[in-house]
């Protein structure tokens, strides 16, 4: 491909993370696109590519045959040449407890656009700061994605917290069909609020005072009943606990959580997914931040018009949707004083998946 083809982007646009990263590499492959990333994370601490970031590229280039250039350790700048999407089975391995679901938001949507299944297995951080806990995707993103006609169904082997990381996930995704345009404006009634507490190295009561607290500020500051499973215990290399709660509404879930770190109350673990919880049911948009957040890339990937709101305009997403515009020509309303974002494509160009 000539040199000039390629898309353009800057890391260090918005929130300049690594999510712009992941976009680029999603969308690279599903449309056939090659891109240039330069300055990328320059405004973290420690900026450049990492081990996660460079799992990342090294996954989705082997899903797509692609050509790379300036994959290491810290680079700022990185050329992309993908080929074909390869439908099969692979595994991916992150050596330390890098997230699995943030090497997922790049490899799930090229597999799930393929023509034939796949299967992936993945192994480092399942439940790690800074990223969506694997509860949060198996719970939350896929079902809503299930909406859209994405069939990938995932299971838990072994847990992985920081700084062991080693948990498994398996995904199976089957061969797709059309994606089909959501609207996600209003939650509907609430249906039940229900949850896990999980911990594992750790004395039982912890999973149980989490409960026990979850619980107790649900009934006074909801007036509300939840289930919330103990998890004690749980396959895994080291220490560490989890809070997940899950708000099933008609229309909607949406999902909340918090680890468990060395000096921090189980209460403490508890409460701060309570807190977010109930700053979601005191706000009118329909999708959590995260799952907006999520979503807008496979809806951008959906032919017609797709529609969302969400309780916070966040940066991410911002950055997020001025990333996919660079890849595709589709229209953006945003009204970010009402939380709503509505996306339609026209493209005919999706039909070279």
């Amino acid at each position: 491909m000539k040199e000039e083809s390629l898309i353009e982007i800057d890391g260090s646009y918005g929130e300049g993370g690594g999510q712009i990263l992941r976009t680029s590499l999603a969308l690279s492959a599903i449309l056939r696109r090659p891109f240039f990333i330069h300055h990328i994370r320059s405004k973290r601490k420690n900026p450049g590519l990492q081990a996660q970031h460079l799992k990342a590229i090294e996954a989705v280039a082997q899903i797509t045959e692609a050509r790379t250039e300036g994959v290491w350790l810290g680079s700022q700048e990185v050329a992309f040449y993908p080929k074909k999407i390869v439908p099969k089975e692979y595994r991916f391995e992150i050596p330390t407890a890098g997230s699995l679901t943030l090497l997922l938001q790049a490899v799930l949507p090229p597999l799930c656009l393929a023509p034939a299944s796949s299967k992936i297995t993945l192994v480092g951080g399942t439940h790690v700061p800074w990223s969506p806990p694997f509860h949060y995707f198996s719970e939350v993103l896929l079902p809503t994605l299930k909406k859209m006609g994405v069939n990938a169904e995932a299971s838990l082997e072994k847990w992985g917290f920081y700084p062991k990381g080693g948990g498994v996930v398996r995904v199976d995704i089957s061969q797709r069909s059309s994606l089909t345009p959501i609207s996600l404006k209003k939650r509907g009634a609430l249906k039940k609020i229900r949850g896990l507490s999980a911990a594992t190295h750790l004395p039982r009561h912890v999973a149980e005072r989490q409960r026990e607290e979850g619980l107790k500020r649900i009934r006074r500051e909801l007036t509300m009943e939840a289930e919330i499973q103990v998890l004690w215990d749980v396959p895994s290399n080291g220490p560490g606990s989890f809070f997940f709660l899950l708000a099933e509404f008609e229309e909607i879930v949406a999902g909340f959580s918090s680890l468990g770190e060395r000096g921090k109350p189980a209460e403490k673990v508890a409460g701060e997914a309570v807190d977010q919880l109930i700053e979601y049911m005191g706000c009118e948009g329909c999708l959590d931040p995260h799952l907006a957040d999520q979503l807008v890339l496979w809806m951008a990937l959906t032919r017609g018009k797709s529609s969302l709101t969400t309780t916070q305009m966040t940066e991410h997403l911002l950055t997020n949707l001025w990333v996919i515009e660079h890849f595709l020509e589709i229209k953006i309303l945003r009204d970010e004083k009402r939380g709503e974002i509505e996306i339609l494509n026209g493209s005919e160009e999706l039909t070279s998946f």
